[in-house]
């Protein structure tokens, strides 16, 4: 058995949901912040037997894609600096950050 842990863009979460409901794959979903940008993220943990462990990975791969967002970049506190310009930056968000742990037991009470 093993534990995948997921970490996608709040705008593929509902999808993703769905499409789990969909293969019988049952997923706990947790709200997460992203670090970077400080965005909404959505954390799925899911419980699955090894043979079904590509077909998880296929489902969140077939609805979690990248895209390009531009963001102001963050200011510096740098003291050294002459001045303290923010500009416009394009970053690749989205995708998926996808963690496979293997499981020593599994109980359900």
């Amino acid at each position: 058995m093993k534990m995948i842990v997921a970490i996608v863009q709040d705008q593929d979460s509902r999808r993703l949901s769905d499409d789990f409901v969909e293969h019988g794959m049952r997923a706990t979903k947790l709200s997460s912040t992203g670090g970077f940008l400080r965005a909404g993220n959505t954390t799925f943990i899911i419980g699955i037997e090894n043979r079904r462990v590509e077909e998880v990975l296929a489902v969140i791969k077939g609805n979690c894609s990248t895209r390009n967002q531009t963001v102001m970049n963050p200011p510096t506190y740098d003291l050294s600096m002459e001045t303290d310009l923010t500009y416009p930056i394009d970053v690749e968000v989205g995708g998926a950050t996808i963690f496979v742990l293997p499981i020593d037991q599994f109980k359900q009470f």
